[in-house]
C-alpha cells in the first residue's frame, strides 16, 4: 500500500508538470515563437502520450509487484529510479519550453531561415525534444521488461505452489474429495440449519457426486427398461423369460441325452425295455442276427439266446461287449464298425429280452448256467446231469 501511495503521488507530480508544460506553451508572448508550428506540436503530443503511458504503467507494475514487495525490492528501487529520471526530464522539458517562449523573436527574415532549420525549430529545440521522446522511450521499455519479469516470476511460483499442493494430497484424495464434494469444517457455520434435536443439528450439504450422477442413471434406465417391456414389447418380461429358459433347458437336456447315448459303451450301457430301442434292436437282429441264432432266438449255427447258459455270460453289458468286439475264435464278427453305439445297445437290450421266452425246437444249451447276481451254480451241481451232460457236450460255437 506504501508502494502504490508513493506511486500515485509521482504520477500526480508528471500530470502536473505536463500541464505546467502545455501552459507555458499557451501564455506566450504574442510574438511568433519557434514552439508553434506542427513539427513541435507533434513532438510535444509524442513525448505526452509517452509519459502518460509511463505514469499507466508505473501504477501497474506497483501494484501488481504489491504482493511481492520482500521478493522483488530490487525491481522496484530501479522502478522508482526510471520515474525520478522521467520527472526530471519533464521538468527540464517544461523550463526549457518556458525559456524558448519568454524570448522575442528579434532577428531578421534572413537569420530566422539560418535557424530554423527543423521544420521551423531550432537545431537545439528539435533535439532536445527528440532526446526527451528517447530518454521517455528507454523507460517505458524499461518498465515492460521489469513487469515481463514481474509475472514470469509470479507464474513460476504459483506452479511451484500447486506442483507442490498436488504432489502433497494423493491422487486418489483429489478424485475422493470430488465425488463427495467434501465441505471444509469451517463452512459448517454457513451450511447449519435451524434444526436442533437434542444438540443434534442438521447441515444443508448438498449429496455426494456420485450420488446424484447414481440417481440420474437410474432415471434414464427406468425411462428405457419401462419403454422396452411395457410399451414396445421388444424384450420379454420376467415370466416370459422363465418359459423361454425352461424350452431352452429341456433342448439342451435332449441334446445332452442324445449325445451321451451316441457315447454308450460296454461301461456305460444300460438295461432299457422301452418299446423304441426293442424295435430298432429287432430290426437289427432280423438283418444280421438271424442267420445264426434263429429269428426267435431258438439258436442254429449259434447257441441259444432264450435260456439260462452263455458262453460270455449273459449280463447287459457282457452281451454289448459280445457284440462290439466279438469272438473271433467262435467264428463271430465285430460289429464296431457297422454299428453305432446306440444301435448295439439297442441290439444288446433285445437279445436281453429274448430271455426266458421258450421258443418252439430250441437249441441245447451251451456255456455256463449265468444268473444276474453272478453265480454260477453249473459247476457244482450234482443233481443236474441234464445241465452237466449238456455243458460237456458244449462245442465250440459261440
Amino acid at each position: 500500500m506504501k508502494i502504490q501511495g508513493q506511486t500515485k503521488i509521482k504520477g500526480a507530480g508528471l500530470l502536473a508538470a505536463l500541464f505546467l508544460y502545455c501552459n507555458v506553451f499557451a501564455q506566450g508572448s504574442s510574438a511568433p515563437s519557434e514552439m508553434n508550428n506542427s513539427l513541435a506540436i507533434v513532438l510535444i503530443i509524442v513525448a505526452v502520450a509517452l509519459l502518460l503511458a509511463i505514469g499507466l504503467l508505473a501504477y501497474v507494475l506497483s501494484g501488481a509487484a504489491e504482493i511481492y514487495v520482500e521478493r522483488f525490492k530490487e525491481m522496484q528501487k530501479k522502478t522508482y529510479e526510471a520515474e525520478k529520471s522521467a520527472v526530471l526530464l519533464v521538468g527540464f522539458l517544461c523550463f526549457s519550453a518556458w525559456s524558448f517562449a519568454a524570448d522575442a523573436p528579434t532577428t531578421t527574415a534572413a537569420s530566422t531561415v539560418s535557424v530554423n532549420n527543423y521544420g521551423g525549430l531550432s537545431s537545439s529545440s528539435f533535439y532536445m525534444l527528440v532526446i526527451v521522446i528517447g530518454l521517455e522511450i528507454v523507460v517505458l521499455l524499461t518498465m515492460l521488461y521489469y513487469l515481463q519479469q514481474l509475472l514470469a516470476k509470479e507464474k513460476i511460483a504459483s506452479t511451484i505452489v500447486e506442483e507442490a499442493t498436488v504432489e502433497s494430497v494423493p491422487t486418489w484424495k483429489i478424485w475422493w474429495d470430488k465425488l463427495n464434494n467434501f465441505r471444509p469444517a469451517q463452512d459448517e457455520n454457513d451450511l447449519l440449519l435451524d434444526h436442533d434435536y437434542d444438540g443434534i443439528k442438521e447441515l444443508d450439504n448438498r449429496l455426494p457426486t456420485w450420488w446424484v450422477y447414481g440417481l440420474y442413471v437410474t432415471i434414464l434406465f427406468s425411462c428405457v427398461y419401462l419403454y422396452r417391456f411395457h410399451i414396445s414389447h421388444s424384450a420379454p418380461l420376467s415370466g416370459e423369460e422363465y418359459q423361454i429358459a425352461m424350452q431352452k433347458a429341456d433342448e439342451e437336456k435332449e441334446t445332452y441325452l442324445k449325445n451321451a447315448a451316441s457315447k454308450v459303451d460296454e461301461n456305460t450301457v444300460t438295461l432299457m425295455a422301452d418299446a423304441s430301442t426293442l424295435g430298432q434292436g429287432k430290426q437289427l437282429y432280423s438283418t444280421v442276427c438271424i442267420a445264426c441264432h434263429g429269428p426267435v432266438g431258438q439258436g442254429l449255427v449259434g447257441p441259444n439266446l432264450t435260456d439260462d447258459y452263455w458262453l460270455h455270460k449273459g449280463g447287459i453289458k457282457d452281451i454289448f461287449k459280445t457284440i462290439k468286439y466279438g469272438v473271433a475264435e467262435k467264428g463271430m464278427k465285430s460289429w464296431e464298425a457297422d454299428f453305432s453305439p446306440v444301435q448295439m445297445a439297442a441290439l444288446a437290450n433285445y437279445v436281453k429280452s429274448l430271455h426266458g421266452t421258450k421258443p418252439a425246437n430250441p437249441k441245447e444249451p451251451q456255456g455256463d448256467l449265468f444268473s444276474e447276481e453272478g453265480s454260477n451254480p453249473s459247476k457244482n451241481a450234482t443233481n443236474d446231469s441234464t445241465k452237466t451232460t449238456s455243458k460237456e457236450k458244449a462245442t465250440a460255437a459261440y
